[in-house]
């Protein structure tokens, strides 16, 4: 379990917690031996340790811890931060690749200290957010003295986010816990480079055949990320068809020059990026070669769905294809590439209003609420089952999974039947709200939005146990025993 106390003023965590380790083979994340110290003073700075610990090999390991590092202390404003981190090898069985890229663990230390401030200084924690949170244009200082280069602020929605919370939480939702339960809220607000640190890169090809479809070609794979929606979306809108008529290639190392993988939720503004580039090369190169046709500007051509509209008339897309050199099979094509070198900024508040039974240490989530910096919002049904399901992993590490390992590094529960993951009946109704904001690099507006919504949910959950109990829990998951435990507490 994640673990962490206050001594002497300091927060100390202590990660022991063996992360997705079912036959996964990137051993990126926090294993044991591993603390975070953060150091609480009344004008908020924080001073910041971490080391982190892999399996027999490196793989992710130094860009996780680099990019929990650096994100999660990016979200405030203080004048001091310190980070010492390390990578080192333990005898841990390879763990697998978790939602979050690294700072749900670290957000836990650092949400839980600013609602101990909140406390201490009788501040509303929504309001202690919004003093001290980054505000648009501000440095963002990590654990270096200079900004990230790469990084830049293309949107800004945190005060949205936290707006629409605070609003959600404050009207409830009707449903009221059972007689002799105790009654807390708790908040917690994340950030989140919208791609890895270090460069991304992704090529893609949009064809046009002479049948009048387009063909897409990308090396991101779908594995229930929704990125095969997004990216078909992403030429139909582009080439002004329906979406019927776009047919989607992917993951084949054949179909494009490279493409890095289908993490750090690089489908819509890595692959996606490099899709929307060579849709818009495709668009340009077919209204090109229908001007040519016509004797006229290509500025005065516009791609339809059954051609190109010159001053002179329709331009066939079988006629375009004939005339750019293509056959029925390779038709007209054009690439795009992507390369990750600017990185923008998401944001993720979550609210819950939580029950707790101090004769069992039972918690029930009365109230769950999901405010997101999206960007714009190319499929709300998708984006909105995304930040669901990164709300239920997230209700999962903080009420219930955890991986227990001996002395040898072995896992000593590794079943489903020792390895308690949530039902659908564990899993609350999640209120999910979006800022309006647009992005200046994602395509069309749009930032990822697959990983972020897992990180504040287990801190927030933390935090409203301890607004329930007047005891603030110290230990991840929080589950039933630990819980009752805390409770008997005087």
């Amino acid at each position: 379990g994640d673990t962490f106390r206050v001594e002497g003023g300091v927060l100390k965590v202590r990660y022991d917690k063996y992360k997705d380790g079912f036959g996964g083979r990137f051993g990126h994340l926090f294993y044991k031996d591993k603390f975070s110290h953060y150091r609480l003073r009344v004008e908020y700075r924080f001073v910041g340790e971490q080391c982190q610990g892999g399996p027999g090999w490196a793989t992710r390991n130094s860009g996780v811890m680099f990019h929990g590092c650096s994100e999660s202390i990016s979200m405030y404003r203080a004048p001091v931060k310190r980070v010492d981190a390390e990578a080192v090898y333990t005898n841990n069985v390879p763990s697998g690749a978790f939602r979050g890229y690294g700072l749900g663990q670290i957000q836990l230390g650092v949400e839980s200290a600013l609602d101990l401030l909140a406390e201490r200084l009788d501040i509303d924690p929504f309001e202690l957010r919004r003093r001290n949170a980054v505000r648009d244009g501000d440095p963002l200082l990590a654990w270096h003295s200079e900004p990230e280069p790469d990084l830049r602020w293309g949107s800004y929605g945190l005060d949205q986010c936290l707006d629409l919370a605070q609003d959600a939480l404050h009207r409830g939702n009707g449903v009221a816990a059972p007689e002799g339960w105790l009654v807390g809220e708790g908040k917690a607000s994340t950030l989140i480079a919208t791609m890895a640190p270090r460069g991304h890169v992704a090529h893609a090809t949009a064809t046009l055949r002479a049948d009048g479809i387009y063909v897409l070609r990308t090396g991101t794979a779908e594995f229930g990320n929704g990125s095969t929606t997004v990216q078909r979306q992403i030429a139909a809108s582009v080439l002004s068809v329906d979406g019927s008529r776009v047919v989607l290639e992917h993951a084949d190392t054949d179909a494009v020059t490279h493409d890095t993988g289908a993490f750090a939720s690089a489908g819509t503004t890595v692959a996606g990026k490099a899709a929307h580039a060579a849709c818009t090369a495709l668009r340009h190169r077919l209204i090109d070669i229908a001007a040519t046709l016509h004797g006229v500007g290509a500025d005065a051509c516009t791609l339809r769905a059954d051609g190109v509209l010159t001053p002179l008339g329709v331009v066939p897309l079988s006629d375009i294809v004939i005339a750019g050199g293509g056959t029925h099979s390779d038709g007209v094509s054009a690439t795009g590439e992507e390369f990750g070198e600017e990185r923008s900024l998401a944001f993720n508040v979550h609210a819950v209003r939580v029950a707790v039974e101090p004769q069992t240490g039972t918690v029930r989530i009365l109230q769950s609420v999901h405010a997101a910096d999206a960007g714009f919002v190319m499929n709300p049904a998708q984006c909105r089952g995304q930040i669901e399901g990164g709300v239920a992993q997230g209700v999962g590490s903080a009420l219930y999974e955890e991986v227990m390992i001996d002395t040898d590094g072995s896992v000593i529960n590794p079943m489903f039947r020792t390895y308690r993951v949530p039902q659908f009946a564990d899993i609350p109704d999640t209120e999910v709200y979006f800022a309006d904001t647009s992005d200046e690099l994602g395509p069309f507006g749009a930032k990822s939005m697959s990983e972020s919504p897992y990180n504040p949910v287990a801190p927030a959950i933390g935090n409203a146990i301890a607004r329930a109990l007047g005891r603030r829990p110290y230990e991840q998951p929080f589950s039933r025993d630990r819980v009752w435990r805390l409770a008997q507490t005087e």
